[in-house]
């Protein structure tokens, strides 16, 4: 079955800089496309950066020109580097693919941003 497993969260100060992976298994990785999405505690799940099948990517203003999404299609992975990272980065992060016209999340990874 489709499996993401998200890891590489933590705790870090402001201004730090942290990588997330989202491994993923039971699909056909390299025509996936997989997004990464957080939450923070009492908001909604929001949308924070996408990348096709192809490469191409996509990022919310929130987080333009800090974080960059990655793929590694030898190792089933995708990649979220976070860089100049804030206190509202605080969340859990979650990835999530489509397969067979349905979602499939992670267990998610937090990220602790301390100012």
């Amino acid at each position: 079955q489709v499996q993401l497993v998200e890891s590489g969260g933590g705790l870090v100060q402001a201004g730090g800089s942290l990588r997330l992976s989202c491994a993923a298994s039971g699909i056909t990785f390299s025509i996936a496309a997989i997004g990464w999405y957080r939450q923070a505690p009492g908001k909604q799940r929001g949308w924070v950066a996408g990348i096709s099948s192809g490469g191409s990517t996509n990022y919310a203003d929130s987080v333009k020109g800090r974080f960059t999404i990655s793929r590694d299609n030898a190792k089933n992975t995708v990649y979220l580097q976070m860089n100049s990272l804030k206190p509202e980065d605080t969340a859990v992060y979650f990835c999530k693919t489509t397969s067979g016209w349905k979602d499939y999340w992670g267990q998610g990874t937090q990220v602790t941003v301390s100012s």
